[in-house]
């Protein structure tokens, strides 16, 4: 047999409490923020992101690296709230506000689209054109059965308006030809809201859509959080909106050292072969623990939005710390919960991580982590945008966020090394494997595991086919700690491709996907 030759380190590091995620800065440049990102889930190497107000980024080997762009629409202008999606073709979209020449600010929602992965996008089509009406905070989903295309949103009949003449509705309208064309926006909630843009306006509508093509809706008014849904391609809906939770203290709050902070819902559903397949989430933030303790909360259906649970607490932390601004979505590969929020509980004063939250239990227990690799304290005289965002398929997990520092503002996105969250209770195998790093790579990679007590282990390299590759370990005893080895595939004139490594004990095999990317 062949000798293969290979380089390695072996060293027992100490446990420590920075982000084991790699920070992406994606720009700072053109002061982005509320940013919005999207990857293809049948090609994950190409991804797309936008942030206020006409900043839009691609980048075509997993999100390591971005190109900056600019947004342009000659018919409808551009005017922030991006909002990106990806339908089964691969082709990306890309929704915002209007600032039409002709026309009135923000009267329309537009759809751009593009063909080519996000580097250019065509002027785009549009919906729920009212008049002067003002139409704002919208977001899509897509069904990915059909490419129906599904988007909701606010109405405004005055943007800021204090007249209780004037009210705020949420809408609805589709496209069933790829964003050529959108159905007349129609009305979906019962009862309105008022105009101001605070706790009695009714925002924060995300579509989701279930197994079988059903639309899901949430979002918080007067009443608290609503839910509405439709069976029938958005056709008809509910007579009766469903209270998911009330909002104590309103959806709009203070949160030190942030120009204005909110708690606006969002709702996802598990499309997954998991065992939480059909169950509806809805993710929020809010104080109803005090001002001086923002929280992150989920509540979750299992019968169609039917009932849903009482408000589950996501963020772990002890009580009397902020989180804040969250978004949530689903791995439809697993079933797995991501949550993505902005986190004081290490600090006394404003400086604020980022931290993310799993559920792989559909919802009942979150384990936490922080993905930032370090604070920032932002300033409250800059506006900071309204909302984070991720996604998340089969494993690859990309989180986007602002970062202030001083008046600079820029947005990042980490690689997120989804086995290096530990669970609830690691030590049921007595070892945790962690995904190589980087991946995919090209030249030098490098493997990591924890051991919970002494043990006799094998770390193995095998290609697609299951032939080794390599031993690195060869059944050892190790004793407890975290181990790492660093090894080269120059040398092998391996093809890319994809390749696994596994760690083996009596207890368990736990094997992880890598991709050699030359």
């Amino acid at each position: 047999m062949r000798i293969l030759f290979f380089t390695f380190l072996l060293s027992l590091i100490a446990l420590v409490s920075s982000s084991q995620h790699l920070n992406i800065l994606i720009s700072n440049i053109n002061d982005p923020e509320e940013p919005s990102i999207m990857f293809d889930p049948e090609n994950p190497q190409f991804m797309v992101a936008g942030a206020n107000l006409n900043n839009v980024y691609y980048s075509n080997d997993y999100g390591y690296s971005w190109l900056p762009n600019i947004l342009e629409s000659d018919s409808f202008g551009v005017w922030g709230d991006p909002v990106i999606a990806v339908d089964t073709a691969g082709d990306f979209y890309f929704l915002h506000l209007s600032n039409p020449v002709t026309g009135s600010w923000i009267d329309r929602i537009v759809c751009q689209k593009s063909t080519d992965k996000g580097i250019t996008w065509n002027n785009g089509s549009y919906m729920g054109l009212n008049g002067t009406k003002a139409q704002d905070k919208q977001w899509i989903s897509i069904d990915r059965s059909n490419n129906n295309m599904y988007v909701t949103w606010t109405q405004f009949d005055e943007y800021g308006s204090a007249d209780y003449s004037d009210s705020s509705s949420i809408m609805f309208s589709k496209s069933l030809d790829a964003g050529t064309t959108w159905s007349p926006a129609k009305r979906i909630n019962k009862l309105n809201g008022d105009c101001i843009d605070d706790d009695f306006t009714v925002e924060g509508a995300v579509p989701a859509v279930g197994p079988d093509g059903q639309i899901y809706v949430g979002w918080v008014g007067p009443e608290g959080i609503m839910f509405d849904r439709s069976f029938d391609q958005g056709e008809t809906w509910l007579e009766s909106d469903i209270l998911v939770s009330d909002f104590p203290g309103g959806w709009t709050f203070n949160v030190p050292g942030i120009y204005r902070c909110n708690g606006l819902p969002v709702t996802v559903c598990d499309t997954s072969n998991s065992a939480y397949r059909g169950n509806i989430y809805i993710n929020w933030a809010d104080q109803r623990n005090g001002t001086d303790d923002t929280d992150i909360w989920m509540a979750k259906s299992s019968d169609g939005g039917n009932t849903w649970s009482a408000p589950i607490r996501v963020n772990d932390d002890e009580p009397g710390k902020h989180q804040f601004f969250t978004w949530t979505a689903i791995d439809q590969a697993n079933g797995y919960i991501y949550v993505v929020f902005y986190d004081r509980r290490n600090y006394s004063d404003t400086k604020t991580d980022v931290y993310m939250a799993r559920s792989t239990d559909g919802g009942e227990t979150f384990t936490n982590f922080v993905i930032s690799d370090s604070p920032f304290s932002p300033n409250p005289a800059v506006f900071f945008g309204d909302y984070t965002n991720i996604f998340a398929y089969n494993d690859i997990v990309r989180p986007i966020w602002t970062r202030l520092s001083g008046s600079s503002l820029s947005v990042l996105t980490a690689i997120i090394d989804v086995n290096a969250v530990e669970s609830a209770q690691p030590e049921t195998y007595g070892f945790n494997l962690d995904q190589n790093y980087p991946n995919p790579f090209d030249d030098q990679t490098f493997f990591s595991f924890k051991l919970h007590k002494r043990m006799n282990v094998s770390l193995k390299v095998f290609d697609l086919y299951g032939k080794l590759i390599a031993t690195i370990v060869d059944n050892s005893e190790l004793d407890y700690g975290k181990y790492k080895f660093g090894f080269n595939f120059r040398d092998y004139n391996l093809p890319s491709g994809v390749y696994y490594f596994s760690l083996v004990s009596d207890e368990k095999t736990l094997i992880r996907k890598m991709i050699i990317q030359r």
